[in-house]
């Protein structure tokens, strides 16, 4: 029998599992989601170090990179410091 055929059957025999496996599930699926956000959003992650290997130096000061803020309008933020 495989581990699936068994895990099924332990459901049948106890439904009072089912929520658990689905919180368990969904919260593996969020992280998993929110870390691959980080691996692809996150500007102090570098992918392509030959044609790009410093990306948070060609970002613009209104670009949102972060996942939640509270009372922060990015659209009116200046630059402030040099080109490199």
């Amino acid at each position: 029998m495989s581990m699936l055929g068994t895990v099924a059957k332990q459901l049948k025999n106890h439904p009072a599992l089912i929520p658990l496996f689905i919180f368990i599930g969904g919260g593996a699926a969020m992280s998993a989601m929110y870390l691959g956000r980080l691996a692809l959003k996150n500007p102090d992650v570098c992918w392509d170090r030959k044609n790009n290997p410093e990306p948070w130096n060609k970002m613009d000061p209104t670009h949102q990179y972060k996942l939640f803020t509270i009372n922060m309008d990015y659209s009116k933020l200046k630059k402030d410091g040099p080109d490199f």
